[in-house]
């Protein structure tokens, strides 16, 4: 994986952790908040750039280079104020990957259809944020049970074509819903053969990922 750009807004302890957790991978993070004294938990090893201000201030997100950047994740304590940048940073920027931290879940739904990806719980959001900014073939589309149940999204590796949808399920932890082949989608058996192209939609349990990837072949 290429070393990914990416700003954080909001230096809570999520924030705090993903910056940390994506410097750590090789990765280089701007960092935003309205209180100095956030930058301080990153520690004096973080030589990453730091940005005093208001995350939805254009002469802010300015400074912090938006434009340049593979990533923007939102994790105020504000659901709004995390709303609203998410959407600068995707309609304004275009910025191709954004995520939201969100408090209220029932919202979740709503973000996901304006292509707001969001994040909940402090110890899985940060590793499912790292995931979804520094992953290139899995894509979650929605969860459930705060992270207990992913429904991703993949276009099936060449190394599985030609076999069957069995041999990615496992039965109360990964299971194929769905597979959109060319201008249909239908959902399929375990004997379904896997076709170049196709699009996979899955159900996983969150501590199933590592098993789904080894199955795909993505480490």
């Amino acid at each position: 994986m290429k070393d990914m750009k990416v700003i954080v807004v909001g230096l809570g302890r999520m924030g705090t952790g993903l910056t940390l957790n994506l410097v750590k991978k090789g990765h280089t993070v701007t960092v935003i908040d309205s209180n100095p004294e956030a930058f301080e938990g990153l520690g004096k090893n973080f030589n990453g750039t730091k940005v005093v201000g208001i995350g939805f201030d254009k002469d802010v997100l300015s400074k912090a280079k938006i434009d340049k950047v593979d990533a923007v994740v939102s994790c105020t304590a504000s659901d709004e104020a995390n709303a609203v940048i998410a959407r600068i940073a995707r309609n304004i920027y275009h910025v191709p990957r954004v995520i939201a931290r969100l408090y209220d879940a029932r919202k979740a739904e709503i973000y996901h259809r304006i292509g707001i990806q969001t994040i909940s719980t402090t110890t899985w959001g940060i590793e499912r944020a790292t995931e979804f900014i520094t992953h290139n073939h899995l894509d979650s589309v929605y969860e459930m049970g705060n992270g207990s149940v992913n429904m991703v999204r993949i276009e099936v590796p060449a190394l599985l074509v030609g076999h069957q949808v069995k041999e990615i399920s496992a039965i109360g932890e990964i299971q194929v819903v769905s597979i959109s082949r060319g201008s249909k989608t239908f959902m399929p058996t375990l004997g379904t053969v896997l076709e170049s192209e196709d699009i996979l939609y899955l159900s996983v349990m969150g501590n199933a990922t590592r098993k789904l990837k080894s199955m795909l072949g993505l480490g």
